[in-house]
């Protein structure tokens, strides 16, 4: 059975696999960007899968790097993760720190709840 550690380390690791990525949820694991508004969540691994995949649809070169964890016990981690990917239909880079806080249990991902810079967001999907 996985932890938080294990979990987190495999959901960045697998974020171009949309698939793969949500099968790491429980059935009812949520995973929401608050920064971006309330309703910028996704409940349920179909959900999350559809989330991703649309996001990869916007920045097909989206993949998190430059991991670093500050706090971890066996069901809870929290850490921050960088993002620098051509948005195409820009033309410009999105480049982004996340900070994540994942709770784990039995084995899955129960809610992993992330924070950007929303000014860096909007910069690289707006046109000029």
């Amino acid at each position: 059975m996985k932890n938080a550690s294990q979990l987190l380390h495999a959901y960045l690791a697998n974020i171009q696999d949309p698939a793969a990525a949500a099968a790491l949820f429980a059935e009812d694991g949520l995973l929401e960007l608050p920064s971006l508004g309330p309703q910028v969540q996704a409940t349920g691994p179909a959900a999350i899968e559809g989330f991703i995949g649309g996001l990869l649809k916007k920045v097909p070169d989206f993949r998190f790097k430059d991991v670093r964890l500050y706090i971890e016990t066996e069901d809870k981690v929290f850490g921050e993760y960088s993002v620098e990917a051509l948005v195409p239909s820009t033309g410009k880079v999105y480049k982004q720190t996340y900070a994540g806080l994942l709770v784990a249990e039995n084995g899955k991902i129960k809610h992993l709840r992330e924070a950007l810079d929303t000014l860096a967001a909007a910069k690289a999907f707006s046109a000029d």
